[in-house]
């Protein structure tokens, strides 16, 4: 064992402790939310299977470990060998060969780190068995719902479909913004004409580890927890789908400088991380309903999404009252109550989005990229991204990152990301919040 190796064993039940002491033992006492917030409280119409709920408590393993082991004590302050013990009511499915293959490449296209999972029968506990109600309607597409610009489109251009079934939309609680969230579903929900649209809230919010340090603040392996979420009432309502929408420019993530390659840029929907996740859920699911996880805004740019949610009638308002940031100002100690910093890279592909749905932007930000000191730390996206749109973008960069995932036409992504640029450098003119689309972009880079 190095010092770089860190041994976590998630407790099965109270009396499930690790063998020795190599091993931190962590549990459902790490998050701050009982257990029944995510196993006994959610309105579900059948019973969940025992895959999804072990997938479930891999991914609360995997997101807990992520958290609890910080990248500072690192050799190069960044990868990490984490080993992770997980007890699983489908043991025999788990702990096949290909299982550990595919969910190894999986969180470390996520993390960057290198993750040795270990798998245990899960004997003697109970799990608090979802609350199953068989007369209540069955959903017919289930979907992730952050209250960002893209989950707010889909869910909008779903709402009106033609299907009398519910939509049911799995909404994580974001920390200080839950407010923002409720008003971004209560647009969608007012949109639908006949269909029903259904919310399921989950939370997953970590405690200290006891000791007083601060938790590591990537979080990489989030994205992972919420889809396992949506799986897992995907599997209950048995819909074979769950729809994770992300813009394709985003889910791709070029990466804006060299230091900032493969998973130092989140990748939580990249198509490659979709790859894995799916062959993990088709080989523990096989012959109980797996559930595939596809992303339906994959082909499309932040500003074609942003149009796609107008042309389903979300009003210009409703899309600038989302969020986007990566650091929301209203969770900084003494931060104002905004929920989009204006200067984060999020920040600015959403700016770029709506400035190509709608001509102009009208979002409270706290900041504005072109009304910042260029020296500032604040600025350190912006530079980046206006060396990066003025210099090449090649076919080579597309292929060098993180590799396709095999079926995946380079071509097609080298060219959502040149529309993607397109869009993102009609920011380079300094302007106005309510700027009008015809103004032209200065292509002059701040030192």
């Amino acid at each position: 064992m190095t010092s770089s190796e860190q041994f976590l064993w998630w407790r099965g039940h109270h009396r499930d402790r690790s063998p020795d002491d190599r091993w931190t033992d962590i549990g459902e006492d790490a998050f701050q939310e009982d257990e029944h917030r995510t196993h006994g409280r959610h309105r579900l119409p059948g019973p969940v299977p025992e895959w999804a709920e072990d997938l479930l408590r891999i991914a609360r393993a995997a997101f807990i470990a992520d958290k609890y082991v910080r990248r500072a004590r690192a050799g190069d302050r960044w990868t990490r060998h984490i080993h992770l013990s997980v007890p699983v009511t489908e043991y025999e499915r788990w702990r096949s060969e290909a299982v550990h293959h595919q969910l190894a490449g999986l969180l470390q296209i996520l993390t960057g780190d290198l993750w040795n999972m270990e798998f245990r029968p899960l004997t003697g506990h109970q799990v608090n068995d979802a609350m199953v109600f068989p007369d209540a309607p069955r959903a017919s597409e289930v979907a992730l719902f952050s209250g960002g610009l893209d989950s707010i489109s889909w869910a909008a251009a779903r709402s009106r479909s033609a299907d009398s079934r519910p939509l049911l939309l799995v909404m994580f609680r974001e920390i200080g913004l839950l407010r923002l969230q409720k008003r971004v579903y209560k647009a969608v929900e007012e949109l639908s004409a006949s269909r029903p649209v259904t919310l399921l809230q989950m939370s997953q919010t970590p405690r200290g580890d006891g000791s007083g340090l601060r938790l590591e603040t990537s979080s990489r392996t989030r994205g992972l927890l919420y889809a396992a979420g949506a799986i897992r009432a995907a599997a209950a309502h048995g819909v074979a789908t769950v729809h994770i929408p992300e813009n394709g420019q985003l889910a791709l993530n070029p990466p804006l400088t060299p230091a900032r390659s493969a998973a130092c840029s989140t990748r939580s929907v990249h198509p490659r991380t979709l790859s894995h996740l799916n062959a993990v859920v088709g080989a523990v699911g096989e012959g109980s309903g797996a559930v595939s996880v596809i992303n339906p805004w994959a082909q499309l740019t932040k500003g074609e999404v942003c149009a796609r949610g107008r042309d389903a009638g979300l009003a210009r308002s409703d899309l600038e009252a989302t969020l986007s940031c990566g650091k929301p100002p209203t969770r900084r100690s003494g931060g104002p109550p905004i929920a989009n910093c204006g200067v984060c890279f999020p920040c600015l592909v959403r700016r770029s989005g709506l400035l190509h749905a709608h001509g102009a932007d009208a979002t409270q930000y706290e900041t504005d990229p072109w009304a910042i000191d260029p020296r500032s730390v604040r600025g350190t996206d912006w530079r980046a991204l206006q060396r990066w749109l003025l210099g090449r973008y090649t076919l080579t960069d597309v292929l060098t990152d993180t590799p396709l995932p095999p079926g995946t036409d380079p071509v097609a992504a080298f060219d959502l990301i040149e529309r993607g640029r397109g869009e993102l450098v009609r920011l380079l003119a300094p302007r106005e919040p309510s700027c009008q689309a015809d103004q032209k972009p200065s292509m002059t880079v701040l030192a």
